[in-house]
């Protein structure tokens, strides 16, 4: 598919990957929805930057993921913006680190509140965007796991079990959706200035670099080029790669 024109909502668009993934679809020459849960200065400031560096649409959109009818609005409302909604970007996620042996800090409500961001959210706005993607004949979803859902690692059981959901959602919708939108995944490792690894504790982050083959935090521009190539596809869908610097086989 060719990107130039076409809009494409990112959520967590203001996060330290998402602003990567803002840019390089920009740079294609994809109009931006920046969706945010609190930072609106943030993604306002995002959504100018991308206007004025590639001479695209831009604009941040407040959107609480958890909450039916706010994702209906938030539709709605890119639609009416922008004209249409050819590519979503489910990059928006909620992390705590809590030991895997510590069950007893693994609450009820630490556990649904991962679950409804990781996992119920991008199956909500999937859900959401599904009717126009088919209407319009074609649309790309990318969802953004994590390693952890390829097994037992992460900052806690329920981060790791919401992003192995998401990885059999994305497998799921890709039958579901078919022919018209494919829907794909991106499974990243440890990856530097997030929101998510300052969650991690400390010895994770050591780690995670340096058990890898590379020796190396995994590259935020390597994940955010392959959404790109994921939203250009003609032919894959339903797949996961995984970008870690080479500590994953799958």
């Amino acid at each position: 598919m060719d990107l130039k024109g076409k809009v494409a909502l990112v959520t967590g668009g203001n996060g330290g990957l998402g602003q990567r993934i803002c840019h390089a679809l920009a740079r294609e020459g994809a109009h931006i929805g920046v969706m945010y849960a609190q930072s609106r200065e943030q993604a306002e400031g995002v959504a100018r930057e991308i206007a004025s560096q590639y001479q695209v649409n831009a604009a941040a959109f407040g959107c609480d993921i958890t909450d039916k009818a706010a994702v209906e609005r938030l539709v709605a409302d890119v639609r009416a913006r922008f004209g249409a909604l050819d590519i979503l970007i489910n990059d928006a996620a909620y992390n705590k680190s809590i030991p895997f042996p510590d069950l007893d800090n693994l609450t009820e409500e630490v556990w649904d509140k991962i679950m409804a961001v990781n996992l119920t959210g991008p199956m909500r706005l999937t859900k959401a965007v599904a009717p126009v993607m088919k209407a319009q004949g074609s649309g790309r979803i990318v969802n953004i796991a994590s390693v952890a859902g390829l097994g037992p690692t992460g900052s806690s059981i329920a981060y790791a079990v919401s992003k192995a959901g998401l990885i059999h959602l994305t497998k799921c919708m890709a039958v579901a959706l078919a022919p018209e939108t494919l829907v794909n995944c991106v499974a990243p490792g440890l990856l530097e200035g997030t929101r998510a690894t300052a969650n991690l504790r400390p010895e994770q982050v050591t780690l995670s670099a340096s058990s890898s083959l590379l020796k190396k935090a995994a590259d935020k521009d390597d994940c955010a080029d392959m959404v790109v190539t994921m939203c250009r596809t003609e032919t894959m869908t339903g797949q996961t790669v995984v970008i870690d610097s080479g500590r994953t086989f799958h």
